[in-house]
């Protein structure tokens, strides 16, 4: 038995409202069961209690032993003072306030119907062994209530996802071009050089790149520079032009001596290699003046694209690393990685710059993403597996934070799809 199953008993009503015996023999109606605590303190606020004749209007606090409120020492705390009622799964002590009062009791095991807890236990029998615990109902959730939870769910994500944007503007002191910078170059950098890019990043005084963000070679100097990748001696003409470039710069703006993780080549596929990502980047600066408020502005997927759509520079047409010739072949931005990157920077930044002038662009991200392709990872693939239609990158990411938020936390009871298979069962 767990303590949030027992709330959602009371929350959503699954016992008996009248008729109902104390542990004490008094007789208790449910009038109110109060507002949902989700922080500290009592569980239920403002609940309405009818005990014997009179009426009580105060907070419920719900445990899975009576004796746990011992346990949780409430009795030393003032926030449990005004507890009008103790509802317990197991009645195994007797409970006092601290001026010895009784605090009247209900043991819910009695009133609650057999098809409920077979179901609750139906749910959880599997936890830790099935991909999802409700994998075998789930195609039993009507499909409006699924896809209206998924959008919840994505805008649930952008929540999350405004959190490091805002430390990072309250950073920059609220520069939001710098956060764009900062953001932009650690999502360049994918999973593997995300953390090495934004140590990069934020290596770098913003007020430089926008002296130097219009010429390519200064800014990709000194990103390789800064990033460690000019170090060695070599006879390659560009990387030297890049070397010299990277120490005239460095001189000119007094860089301070960077202190950066070092980007990593091992494991990625050549078109991920720093030297290429970072060359992009230089160029999407260099070419698009104003890209935070292009990004800002624009309102559909073919808007960003156009904006997004970059090369890098042409010596990397034949090059993946310095001094070793390749294949030709443009290194354009693909639509793939355009895709990530309005799903993780772009989208994120518009969302929570809106809300933070007090304006809703809520319809404008979900036109956006909704025409983003689903993305293609482990746990996309198995709910493909479980039949749950995928259509698009909102529902993808949404999936992505319900397993992270919820499935894999087994916070079945504070999910729609969980809440909704056992609210069938009255």
């Amino acid at each position: 038995m767990r303590e949030d199953f027992l709330h959602f008993i009371w929350k959503h009503k699954k016992i008996p409202l009248t008729n109902l015996i104390s542990t004490n023999n008094e007789a208790i109606e449910i009038v109110q069961v109060g507002t949902h605590n989700h922080l500290a303190g009592p569980d239920f606020f403002n609940a309405q209690i009818r005990i014997g004749t009179q009426l009580w209007a105060g907070n419920v606090e719900i445990h899975i032993k009576a004796s746990d409120w011992y346990v949780h020492n409430h009795e030393l705390d003032a926030n449990y003072d005004n507890v009008i009622l103790h509802v317990v799964w197991e009645d195994d002590s007797n409970i006092f306030r601290k001026d010895n009062e009784p605090i009247p009791t209900l043991a819910l095991k009695p009133y609650l119907s057999k098809d409920l807890v077979l179901s609750y236990e139906k749910l959880f029998s599997k936890s830790g062994k099935n991909f999802i615990n409700c994998e075998k109902q789930i195609d039993d959730l009507d499909t409006f209530i699924f896809k209206n939870w998924l959008e919840r769910l994505y805008f649930e994500r952008l929540e999350e996802k405004s959190v490091p944007i805002l430390k990072l503007l309250q950073d920059s002191n609220n520069n939001w071009e710098e956060v764009l910078f900062v953001m932009l170059l650690k999502n360049f950098g994918l999973k593997i050089n995300g953390d090495a890019f934004l140590s990069l990043a934020q290596s770098i005084d913003f007020s430089t790149v926008r002296k130097i963000g219009a010429n390519t070679l200064q800014l990709e100097s000194l990103l390789f520079g800064h990033a460690g990748l000019l170090e060695e001696n070599s006879s390659d003409i560009y990387f030297n032009e890049l070397k010299k470039e990277y120490d005239y710069v460095k001189h000119k703006f007094q860089c301070r001596e960077p202190s950066v993780l070092k980007p990593a080549f091992f494991k990625l596929r050549p078109p991920n290699f720093p030297t290429i990502r970072l060359s992009q980047f230089s160029n999407l600066y260099a070419n698009q003046h104003n890209l935070f408020s292009k990004l800002i502005d624009a309102t559909s997927i073919e808007e960003m694209y156009t904006i997004l759509g970059v090369d890098a520079s042409a010596y990397w047409d034949v090059h993946y690393t310095f001094g070793k010739e390749s294949k030709k072949s443009k290194k354009r931005l693909t639509k793939k990685f355009m895709d990530l990157l309005i799903i993780n920077t772009v989208l994120p930044l518009k969302f929570c710059h809106a809300h933070h002038h007090g304006k809703s662009i809520d319809e404008v991200v979900v036109h956006v993403i909704s025409g983003i392709k689903k993305e293609e990872n482990t746990i996309i693939h198995k709910f493909d597996a479980l039949k749950m239609r995928v259509s698009n990158a909102m529902e993808s990411q949404s999936l992505l934070q319900l397993y992270n938020e919820y499935c894999s936390k087994n916070k079945c009871l504070q999910c729609v799809i969980g809440n909704s298979l056992l609210k069938g069962n009255d």
